[in-house]
């Protein structure tokens, strides 16, 4: 199952693709209450978003950021069929990625 949901809403002349991405994005400074040790630092560094396989935007995202980390942005160039693909990568090495089409 993918730790990325993605979902597409027509707005006026553009889409909204709103983003939504399930990770733990821990600090490194937090204490786990019962045995008292520190949390290892777990985020993710980055964010890639490509329309039909064209890179559109590449985020950096830090530890600073919240749990479950949610994007959304608009694209004029989108048109039915098309496809947006989403992928992650973060401190431990681990990534994910989800791509979908664009539905009307």
């Amino acid at each position: 199952m993918s730790s990325i949901k993605i979902r597409i809403k027509r707005v006026e002349s553009a889409c909204l693709v709103r983003i939504l991405i399930s990770h733990p994005m821990e600090n490194g400074r937090r204490q786990n209450i019962e045995s008292g040790e520190i949390i290892a630092a777990h985020f993710i560094e980055e964010v890639k978003i490509e329309h039909n396989g064209n890179l559109i935007a590449r985020i950096q995202l830090g530890m600073a950021v919240s749990r479950d980390p949610y994007l959304a942005l608009r694209l004029r160039e989108a048109k039915t069929g098309d496809s947006i693909r989403v992928s992650w990568s973060d401190s431990l090495g681990q990534s994910d990625s989800e791509e979908t089409r664009v539905p009307f």
